[in-house]
């Protein structure tokens, strides 16, 4: 009977160049870049809060994952929370409650209460609103052309919105919130999204 013995191999040493592993590193944030920038530009982007003009389902300072991709394959709806270029300076970026859509009259009366009519001026929807804690006084009546969206924060007595400033063009929109990632307490996707 014959024994066989074994004598371990030791490892290789890979003796690497420095300009070997400089070209690691490049190709490394090459590949990084080439997949991060993509989903940066066309797909997702962080946005955080600033204000108080979507209290109380939005606070000053959280942080949010707006989804960028889902408008390129259909429009906002109704209820929907989106982040968007203020059409009087588009550098700066509001978020804000998509509440008429094209073709729509939007009509806030004397108490606050949101209308919708239809093309004959009749009222066809009554909107429901339990995300807004301080309803306005005040009164608006505006007409939607084609393309065109009613913006309204939850927080009605302290929100800049499309009451004073008119409809939101369609291309001024830049994508919907999808994730509420801060404060860790309030983790949620499609945050604060309503459907009537």
């Amino acid at each position: 009977m014959n024994d066989e013995t074994t004598t371990p191999v030791p490892p290789v040493e890979k003796n690497h160049s420095f300009r070997e592993e400089a070209w690691e590193t490049v190709r490394f944030l090459f590949i990084a870049f080439a997949i991060v920038v993509p989903i940066r530009i066309f797909i997702a982007q962080p946005f955080i809060v600033s204000g108080a003009s979507m209290d109380p389902t939005f606070q000053d300072k959280q942080y949010l994952i707006v989804d960028e991709l889902s408008y390129y394959f259909g429009d906002p709806s109704r209820g929907d929370v989106v982040i968007f270029k203020y059409p009087k300076n588009p550098k700066q970026y509001f978020i804000k409650r998509v509440i008429g859509l094209p073709g729509e009259t939007v009509l806030v009366d004397g108490q606050g209460q949101v209308f919708i009519k239809n093309k004959d001026g009749k009222i066809a929807l009554t909107l429901k609103e339990p995300y807004v804690a301080h309803p306005k006084d005040d009164s608006v009546e505006r007409v939607l052309k084609l393309g065109e969206y009613f913006m309204m924060g939850d927080n009605r007595a302290g929100s800049f919105d499309s009451r004073a400033w008119g409809p939101v063009n369609r291309d001024l929109i830049v994508g919907k919130a999808f994730l509420r990632l801060f404060p860790i307490t309030a983790i949620s996707v499609l945050p604060g999204q309503f459907r009537q």
